[in-house]
């Protein structure tokens, strides 16, 4: 019989009483000692201080959690803002970049791009370095066409990172060249024909090398840059007095300028008009000149580095941008610039023809001199070379040339074989000179050049055998600077070649 009692409704504890007598204590899949249901955040932990508060633990609880969040929001809203932040300042930085790009390469035509040869990162490279005269008063007088202007300054320098060395080579400006279809000219009228394309074809092959980068000044804008820069230290050899010319007066030793005294430095000639060649003493003084605002720069860090080349876009027109130039400086930190910057200027004899001065190019010096350059070695060979030391500057020990007073001269042998060619009309000269060698230890053997009108004594050798054609040298008494390599068609069967001259008669 039915059971009619009212039927009561159970608590809550006699529910968890009934379930733990029908279903175990440990219900949950078996397991005799499950663990408690936790509530978790999704992919959260599930060590116990990641469970979820229960309404005994109260509200601080709750209080805690929401403080946790809160921290959380401004935690990724502090990392939002830095990163608006950095990529704003990412953005004004590449525009700035971009101006100053902008700035330096603004006059660089597709010409001139197309004359420039590409170079390898961590190779040495060629860059043609100009300064032109584009004064207000010649602008005034002649218009501002590239047509009135000529670059007074020819500088090719060879910058080789991995090395840590930097050659500059100054050409004459009134060295006379072949310009195709314009004839013969100087150099500097390049610029008047072609502008800087034309220039850099011309200066090329010149001097037999591809050039990659280009670089223009302003002579109007030079003192900008030592300015910049906080000014330049000099040491001069001689008083430097050019008041009516260059507005400078001063006296031998060292100097701190300022720019525009740098630029009446670099611009005079007439201070040395008692040396003679006042445009070789001239140019001698710019290589040094540079050479110190390389100096200069190379102390800076590479954010003031970037501020000085942005200050200096108004003086300077370079195929280099902000990025090559500071991170070409950073390559050369370890340069020494008073040892690793070689100097050096196209040997020339100077001729006047037809009421004109021209410096006609000594091509078998130049050859000889270009060759060295771009072995990474001095443009000189031989202190006696660079006559212009006696009075402009000099950059340090950087000259690298061997003149007997110190240890990095040329080692002299003597032996090997040599051929000895009178190039006189004097009878029995190689015979003479061929019995000098031998006693020295050489196998000479003689003969006749082909002309009898020789009047300097020059010594050619083969391969390796340079130090051979230095003890031949040091044995007939001829200067260093006449010897070379043979790239002039002699025998190459001996070690060295002899060509013999009037100055080896008496």
């Amino acid at each position: 019989m039915a059971d009619r009692r009212p039927h009561r409704r159970m608590t809550s504890a006699e529910q968890a009483r009934r379930s733990e007598s029908r279903y175990g204590h440990a219900a949950a899949h078996g397991r005799a000692d499950a663990e408690p249901r936790t509530t978790r955040r999704s992919g959260s932990s599930s060590s116990p201080a990641r469970l979820a508060a229960s309404r005994a633990d109260g509200v601080g609880a709750y209080t805690a959690r929401r403080k946790k969040k809160g921290r959380g929001r401004v935690l990724r809203g502090v990392l939002i803002s830095l990163l608006v932040v950095f990529a704003g300042a990412a953005v004004a930085a590449a525009a700035w970049i971009a101006s100053i790009n902008s700035n330096l390469s603004d006059e660089i035509t597709p010409e001139l791009r197309e004359q420039l040869v590409s170079v390898e990162p961590q190779q040495p490279f060629y860059m043609l370095l100009l300064g032109v005269d584009k004064s207000e008063g010649r602008a005034e007088e002649w218009g501002d066409s590239t047509a009135n202007f000529r670059a007074d300054t020819i500088i090719l320098a060879r910058i080789d990172p991995p090395a840590q060395k930097v050659t500059l080579v100054s050409i004459p400006r009134d060295t006379l060249v072949s310009m195709g279809s314009h004839g013969d000219q100087k150099i500097n009228s390049a610029y008047s024909y072609g502008g800087a394309a034309y220039m850099v074809e011309v200066v090329s092959e010149f001097a037999g090398v591809d050039i990659s980068h280009y670089a223009e000044i302003d002579f109007e804008q030079f003192t900008s840059i030592v300015d910049t820069i906080g000014g330049i230290e000099v040491t001069l050899p001689v008083d430097v007095v050019d008041e009516t010319y260059a507005g400078i007066n001063l006296t031998a030793g060292t100097h701190q300028l300022d720019g525009a005294t740098a630029l009446a430095l670099v611009r005079t000639r007439h201070a040395y008009d008692a040396y003679g060649g006042g445009d070789f003493y001239r140019a001698a003084n710019q290589r040094a000149v540079i050479a110190a605002i390389v100096k200069k720069v190379l102390q800076l860090d590479p954010v003031s580095m970037a501020n000085t080349v942005s200050q200096l876009t108004n003086s300077v027109i370079t195929t280099l941008g902000v990025t090559d130039i500071v991170g070409l400086a950073m390559q050369f930190q370890n340069l020494n610039a008073d040892e690793d910057i070689y100097s050096g200027q196209t040997p020339t004899i100077s001729e006047y023809v037809d009421s004109v001065w021209y410096e006609m190019p000594d091509e078998a010096a130049w050859r000889t001199m270009m060759e060295r350059v771009d072995a990474g070695e001095s443009p000189y060979s031989d202190a006696s070379q660079d006559f212009t030391s006696d009075a402009a500057i000099s950059i340090g020990g950087g000259t690298n040339i061997s003149d007997g007073s110190d240890g990095n001269a040329e080692e002299a042998s003597f032996t090997g074989s040599v051929l000895v060619l009178n190039g006189t009309a004097t009878s029995g000269l190689a015979a003479s000179k061929s019995s000098d060698l031998e006693a020295a230890g050489f196998s000479p053997y003689a003969d006749n050049a082909n002309s009898t009108e020789n009047t300097t004594t020059m010594v050619y050798y083969n391969g390796s055998a340079r130090s051979s054609a230095l003890g031949v040298a040091q044995t007939l008494g001829v200067d260093a600077s006449n010897v070379a390599e043979n790239t002039l068609g002699y025998s190459t069967s001996y070690d060295v070649i002899v060509v013999l001259g009037s100055d080896q008669v008496g």
